[in-house]
């Protein structure tokens, strides 16, 4: 059974899912980073600009938005749909005119000095669907399999919309690629939801004056009650009364099943104190996970791809070291999957268990890994041992993993996860020296640096830095610099 918590405040909701008394998902949504990509508004054509083939659009922001003719929704031509063997589009100025109300979408954020770019054709995302009320045709997502699946997906989703369509405009579907596995019950689901939200949505389209926010892509709180739970959610825990009315009334509307599970926390203790959460997000930080055993991991994040390493440190409980390995990597790979939901790794994921002599060994570890990803809702394929050793994986990245959007890189060591030594800093310094003196003839040099290395400089390479003055024929002077980086220094010439 799982639990949800929902820890919400005005500048940001966090929800923690819970199962078998430990926190297995992280999913953080902040109020001042949420784009504009997605929302629907009523417009208002500001000015046509036929030289450019472009409108400026009103939707109420402080810039007016942008709509180019290739993103105008024409009957029976999708959107970038323009090229060999299609008429070219119609001129804007024959498509649009100023003081004409329309709907639109936008597709691109404003960035700088430029407004929103817009389009005027609709699409709803859902968990499994995205729904194009102005089209009526199926499409598949590039990503999924054999023609023969494609083909069989379009015709489930072609027939229960036809079924679904009495009360509403059929309207065309794009399956997303976790529609792969989906049932007719899930795919039915998701398709009277985007129908309600496309009629709720043009009902109030039609009495709203320009500039008016129709429709925004459902904040987390709302995807939690659309996309998370399930048969064995237990209960969904929200700590704020105004979040708890609002789910509710957005549960009855579009998720029925989930409305009964909702409660308001109202205890004295923060709700996310209940189950460790704030230490769970601390840890999940950390690059070392300790296993129950004695044994750990270490996890390093790069761009191109995760690793983790799995080592026995203090574990000698098992009777041989065969079998003290075999243990380690059997539990590691529990650890593994909960990292992996926890901290949202995407992306190429390279696993260094320790090796084993055993090919049952081996099998059994990679089967032990299947069976405990099979929980993941995110898509993940494994393919097993290579040659060397290292097990390959690859996880879905849905969003931004939990480190990139708690954390930035380190300005003191730039991401590199380690800095020079006060000693490498020290010699760093002394061969400027020298090469600055045969440069130039001031009366001293004055090294400006952090106070680790001028401890260092004083101390114990006290006699290099004589040597050098020595030399140069030039006193040599210290000073601290307190918001120094170690790595960073400086030479002053007197």
């Amino acid at each position: 059974m799982q639990d949800i918590l929902i820890n919400w405040t005005p500048q940001e909701t966090r929800v923690a899912i819970v199962e078998h008394s430990g926190v297995q998902e992280l999913h953080i949504e902040r109020t001042l980073e949420r784009g504009l990509v997605g929302n629907i508004y009523t417009a208002r054509v500001v000015r046509v600009l036929p030289g450019m083939q472009s409108a400026f659009i009103d939707i109420g922001l402080e810039r007016a938005a942008f709509l180019h003719v290739a993103d105008v929704h024409v009957a029976g031509v999708s959107r970038n749909e323009h090229g060999p063997g299609v008429p070219p589009p119609t001129p804007i100025e024959k498509l649009v005119f100023p003081g004409q109300s329309m709907t639109v979408q936008v597709i691109k954020d404003p960035i700088g000095t430029k407004g929103a770019r817009l389009s005027t054709q609709i699409s709803i995302a859902g968990r499994l669907l995205v729904y194009l009320p102005q089209d009526n045709h199926i499409g598949i997502s590039q990503k999924i399999g054999s023609p023969e699946l494609r083909e069989q997906l379009r015709t489930r989703v072609q027939t229960l919309a036809q079924a679904e369509s009495a009360e509403s405009p059929m309207g065309g579907f794009i399956l997303r690629t976790n529609a792969e596995e989906a049932s007719d019950a899930e795919l039915g689901e998701d398709i009277a939801y985007l129908r309600k939200t496309w009629s709720a949505l043009r009902e109030r389209g039609q009495r709203s004056a320009p500039g008016t926010l129709l429709y925004q892509d459902l904040n987390l709180a709302q995807r939690v009650l659309r996309d998370m739970v399930h048969d064995e959610t237990a209960c969904i825990r929200v700590d704020s009364r105004q979040q708890f009315e609002t789910l509710k009334s957005f549960g009855e509307t579009f998720t029925p099943s989930a409305v009964g599970r909702l409660s308001h926390y109202q205890g004295e203790r923060p709700l996310f104190d209940l189950s460790n959460v704030d230490e769970e997000i601390t840890r999940a930080l950390a690059r070392r996970v300790d296993l129950k055993s004695g044994g750990y991991l270490v996890i390093d994040q790069t761009e191109a791809l995760t690793t983790i390493d799995v080592n026995t440190g203090g574990y000698v409980g098992a009777r041989n070291f065969d079998e003290t390995i075999f243990k380690t990597n059997l539990e590691a790979t529990q650890a593994i999957a909960r990292q992996l939901r926890l901290r949202n790794l995407g992306g190429i994921i390279i696993i260094d268990f320790i090796d084993m002599v055993r090919e049952d060994h081996r099998t059994a570890v990679l089967a032990e890994l299947r069976k405990q990803l099979a929980r993941d809702r995110t898509k993940v394929s494994v393919s097993g041992f290579t040659q060397l050793g290292l097990v390959e994986m690859t996880r879905k990245r849905t969003r931004e993993s939990l480190a990139h959007m708690l954390c930035q890189p380190c300005p003191t060591c730039e991401g590199k996860g380690q800095v020079k030594t006060a000693r490498s800093v020290c010699y760093d310094i002394l061969r400027e020296i020298l090469r600055e003196a045969r440069q130039f003839d001031p009366k001293e040099f004055r090294v400006v640096a952090h106070a680790a290395v001028v401890e260092m400089l004083l101390d114990e390479e006290s006699q290099h830095l004589a040597s050098l003055s020595e030399f140069i024929g030039k006193p040599i002077s210290l000073q601290v610099e307190a918001g120094n980086s170690p790595e960073v220094f400086d030479i002053v010439l007197v």
